[in-house]
């Protein structure tokens, strides 16, 4: 049984990749596989130095497939199992990522985005946020999270846990480079101090009771002698997530409810978007934030409601325009108008969106 390392509030001044070990272990997390790439290579060494305060386990493998694969191979033994990536990490993690997606295994991991193609950089993007949402061949299924800052990092890893393994989906902590590497303050807690009680993890091979008898059988397919047979499966699949989607979908407003012009943002790009909306509140300019916390799924209905209210749209993100494609689509035949700040690769600042603001206002675009 896997120590407890937090057993009530305690206060700390962390960087995101110590808060999501901190986290991983507060969800009773009992086995990390991973292979080191920046920026989420302290999730790792966090995770390691903790071990033996928290008896937990940890394989280094010699890449992200293998990782990708272990992390499948513990969680089907019933391990709580998962793994970190980024980068060209995360491209080459999406056949294990895959699998799980067919297989329905509740794999869990923390992608620490950074900028791409490629090698690029090491630092900060919102560049995998499509392939992290969308990136396994076929018409897989998927929980994203995009997480803000540190207590969502605490937060949404302790979720991730429960969401994964309550619904057998895979499920994402999205998040970045400047989250992993930036330190401040985070609330910790023992999640049954919350009245969060932790989703069981039983073996999938191997199962405890007689099949028939105890239990149904456990029938783990990735592959399908005919087009038919996968088609009924993901028909299933999308049934259940669809289903599943009115629970777990999550968003937040910030002062969208008399707003004109409504940011459209995720992850830390909406911190920024929230610094530049009280700045220019004060100036009269009735701006608000409408930030999907699940990328995937979406919260729909929430959000056409805030497009409905609102007379124009700013899209923001590092990236370009990955998040509006998938919020386009869903808020189809809307005719509110929209604008864009795309910066690939680089933080959006507060004053990148007033200034952005301000410009749609004085080509009147929008009427102050």
């Amino acid at each position: 049984m896997v120590k407890k390392l937090i057993e009530k509030d305690t206060k700390m001044f962390l960087t995101g990749n110590e808060v999501i070990a901190y986290a991983a272990n507060a969800a009773q997390a009992e086995f990390m596989y991973g292979y080191p790439i920046t920026p989420q290579n302290e999730i790792m060494h966090t995770w390691c130095k903790l071990l033996p305060k928290t008896e937990a386990g940890f394989l280094q493998t010699e890449d992200e497939i293998s990782a990708g694969f272990s992390t499948i191979g513990g969680i089907l033994a019933g391990k709580r199992a998962f793994t970190a990536t980024a980068g060209p990490g995360n491209v080459i993690m999406q056949d294990a990522m895959s699998m799980a997606e067919m297989m329905r295994i509740p794999f869990v991991c923390a992608v620490m985005q950074r900028g791409g193609p490629s090698t690029a950089t090491v630092i900060y993007a919102q560049q995998e946020t499509n392939l992290t949402c969308f990136g396994g061949n076929g018409e897989g299924f998927r929980i994203v999270y995009s997480t803000s800052g540190h207590q969502d990092l605490y937060d949404y890893v302790i979720k991730a846990f429960n969401t994964a393994w309550k619904y057998r989906f895979p499920t994402f902590i999205l998040a970045d480079g400047y989250q992993g590497k930036m330190r401040e303050p985070v609330m910790m807690y023992d999640p049954a101090t919350r009245g969060i009680t932790m989703e069981p993890t039983p073996a999938q091979l191997r199962a405890v009771g007689k099949i028939g008898v105890d239990r149904d059988a456990n029938h783990l397919r990735n592959t399908f002698n005919l087009e038919e047979e996968l088609m009924e499966h993901l028909e299933g699949y999308q049934k259940d997530f669809d289903e599943m989607a009115k629970e777990v979908a999550e968003y937040e407003e910030y002062r969208a409810e008399d707003a004109e012009i409504l940011i459209i943002a995720h992850g830390i790009v909406a911190r920024s978007a929230k610094t530049a909306i009280d700045a220019l509140r004060e100036k009269g300019i009735k701006v608000g934030l409408f930030r999907p916390i699940t990328i995937r799924p979406l919260a729909v209905e929430p959000l056409r409601n805030a497009v409905k209210r609102s007379k124009q749209i700013l899209f923001t993100e590092s990236a370009n325009g990955q998040l509006a494609r998938i919020v386009l689509e869903k808020i189809y035949g809307l005719t509110t108008p929209y604008s864009t700040l795309y910066k690939m690769g680089v933080g959006v600042t507060g004053d990148d969106l007033i200034n952005k603001v301000q410009e749609m206002i004085s080509s009147s675009q929008v009427v102050a």
